[in-house]
């Protein structure tokens, strides 16, 4: 039996938690299911892996919303699902004083809406962007994807990366590493993952607009992209986990130090940005995800001009 997407019955409104350990962390009292169609026409492998993946997704969204709720003591939850022809979208948003805003993204794609989309059997796309209130700190964006193809084939892969205002070059380091060490450990070439982040895609729309990451994570969105397999899962989840738990590490470390106006400026700048590479540069949020949907999990929480 697939795994059912699982959503606490929130839903246009706020509740407030105080969440003191992340065993108080509670997600699934009623059940939204995304569409089961997609199952049946993948293997007992395939259905294995998309079990594993959505388990995978509910685990960190637990896990990380528990440690932004200890950082705003207390959190504030929004949820919302959206239903297109071509896709099913369930969104999470917290608000608060340490951690700004941070909002998840679960994409169902039910079938093409752009030339470059793969028909698939089953595809989840699920992705996790944190702003911090500090200016020292950028934002956070962080995906993971797999889908299973009509023709055979199996994708995998995602971005992490972080939009720094003013660089801390101190904490950037500590971000490379962690991804280098994932590299290392599953013995992969880091150098044209790399490259992908910092400099782009040629799939991208208007690279002028383009989002301006630390270079300290890596995208695996290039062609070709990575077949669904043990090893590329393990690297992928593991690597996901590991990064977002060493970026609010940073959170944790730096979210009383002092900072400029120079440095609010340097933030101000880098979310005028992100909405620029979400309108303009990144294809999926600019053709195929509606505005609505990607706005209210990604955008930050102010953008000044």
């Amino acid at each position: 039996m697939p795994y059912k997407r699982c959503r606490g019955a929130i839903s246009k409104f706020f509740i407030y938690v105080i969440v003191t350990t992340a065993a108080a962390w509670v997600i699934s009292d009623e059940v939204r299911s995304q569409d089961v169609q997609d199952w049946q026409g993948l293997n007992a492998e395939q259905s294995a892996f998309a079990n594993e993946l959505l388990g995978f997704i509910e685990a960190m969204e637990g896990k990380y919303f528990a440690r932004i709720g200890r950082l705003n003591r207390g959190l504030q939850l929004e949820t919302k699902s959206f239903s297109y022809e071509h896709a099913d979208y369930d969104v999470l948003v917290t608000r608060g004083r340490v951690v700004e805003k941070a909002g998840t993204l679960l994409a169902n794609t039910k079938k093409p809406r752009e030339s470059y989309q793969t028909e698939t059997y089953w595809s989840r796309f699920y992705s996790l962007d944190i702003h911090p209130k500090t200016p020292l700190i950028g934002m956070l964006h962080a995906t993971v994807m797999m889908q299973f193809n009509k023709d055979g084939g199996s994708s995998m892969g995602g971005w992490l990366d972080v939009m720094p205002g003013t660089r801390v070059e101190e904490d950037i380091a500590a971000l490379t590493q962690t991804m280098d060490d994932m590299f290392s450990k599953f013995g992969k070439d880091s150098k044209r993952n790399r490259e992908l982040s910092c400099e782009g895609d040629p799939m991208e729309f208007d690279q002028s607009f383009r989002r301006q990451p630390a270079c300290a994570g890596a995208s695996f969105y290039g062609n070709p992209m990575m077949t669904v397999t043990r090893e590329n899962f393990d690297f992928m989840t593991q690597s996901f986990d590991k990064f977002i738990g060493a970026y609010i590490d940073t959170i944790e470390k730096r979210q009383n130090d002092a900072f400029t106006e120079e440095d609010v400026a340097n933030q101000d700048r880098m979310r005028r940005r992100w909405l620029e590479d979400q309108l303009y540069a990144d294809p999926f949020a600019s053709r195929v995800v509606p505005y609505e949907v990607w706005s209210l999990a990604n955008l930050p929480p102010v953008i000044k001009w």
